[in-house]
């Protein structure tokens, strides 16, 4: 894991994300700026080259066991102390209750933003992941496969236009984390076969969550470290025997 060539004259311990450029990555990445926390000065970022097996090492599976990116490390957590946190969406949701930003107030407002959230979690990234491997990276093209995931990338894409037709956001009229954790996944739209003239609501969401300032500086983050993948040895680690070993 290497760090990024970022220096800081603060000499308070700064939030510590383990992480690489991908969409899980951007979650908090965006999220971070986006609660006034900036690069350099209150958090740095680790790279964590997945296509290397950076994510196998002992130390970064002492933080994050299910061996995926990303992780963080808050020298100051709720108690005063250091607290470790993997899963991204579980990261937004320290953060949003850390900072104050970014989750309802209300009870009711929570659950409706709450439902979005594990709808990107259990639906949108999961699927929309499928979608890309089987169109992009599968050794073979498996034709069920690559329509079935792109049919239901579509699909999800309906369910999101749908929502965007009558809400401002996501999970209704205000920004939330809901938005933060779905945006990054739809950056990829062409390898998942999407033609966004198809979902005019959803266009218009994303291009106005693409120019947030935060956001801008969320993808940047890293982004000059990832290189296209071409070797055998990096889609075994991504995708062969690498991740199935036991540790």
């Amino acid at each position: 894991m290497t760090k990024t060539s970022i220096t800081s004259a603060k000499t308070d311990p700064m939030i510590d994300v383990y992480s690489w450029p991908t969409p899980n990555g951007h979650k908090v990445h965006i999220m971070l700026e986006e609660c006034g926390l900036r690069l350099g000065r209150d958090w740095q970022a680790h790279a964590v080259n997945i296509g290397t097996g950076d994510q196998f090492k002992p130390e970064f599976l002492k933080i994050s066991p299910n061996n995926k990116i990303p992780a963080l490390v808050d020298p100051h957590g709720p108690d005063g102390k250091p607290i470790s946190v993997f899963e991204s969406g579980a990261i937004l949701l320290y953060l949003a209750a850390k900072t104050g930003k970014f989750l309802p107030k209300t009870d009711r407002q929570k659950y409706e933003m709450l439902q979005w959230l594990m709808f990107q979690m259990g639906g949108v990234g999961p699927m929309l992941g499928q979608a890309h491997h089987f169109r992009i990276y599968a050794p073979e093209k498996i034709e069920y496969a690559v329509n079935r995931y792109t049919n239901e990338a579509k699909r999800l894409y309906g369910v999101m236009d749908r929502q965007l037709s009558t809400h401002k956001f996501i999970a209704g009229n205000q920004y939330t984390i809901a938005d933060i954790a779905i945006f990054p996944w739809l950056r990829s739209w062409q390898n998942q076969g999407i033609d966004w003239a198809d979902f005019p609501h959803l266009k218009k969401w994303f291009d106005q969550i693409a120019a947030r300032p935060a956001v801008v500086r969320g993808v940047d983050v890293l982004a000059s470290l990832r290189k296209p993948l071409t070797g055998d040895k990096e889609r075994n680690v991504l995708f062969g025997a690498a991740q199935y070993q036991k540790r």
